[in-house]
């Protein structure tokens, strides 16, 4: 799992599975689901990320994580 954000355009995904994505749904205001092929969600897009969620803090709980990669820290607006 990925999770993505573009301040540019304040828009938070989250790649839950590798694949090409051949169709979307809005399943809410501002909640995009990527499909693959086999109808499997592969990607969640928040669009207005940061109205919608703190994006300073990210807390991972009970999770088998077996490599945690950190990359491209953007400072938090305070």
């Amino acid at each position: 799992m990925v999770v993505q954000y573009h301040p540019d355009t304040d828009m938070l995904y989250i790649k839950l599975a590798d694949g090409v994505s051949t169709e979307s749904e809005k399943v809410a205001p501002g909640m995009v689901l990527d499909f693959d092929e086999g109808n499997r969600v592969i990607g969640i897009e928040i669009e207005d990320a940061s109205t919608l969620i703190d994006l300073s803090r990210l807390e991972v709980v009970a999770l088998p994580i077996a490599n945690l990669i950190l990359s491209e820290r953007i400072p938090a607006k305070v």
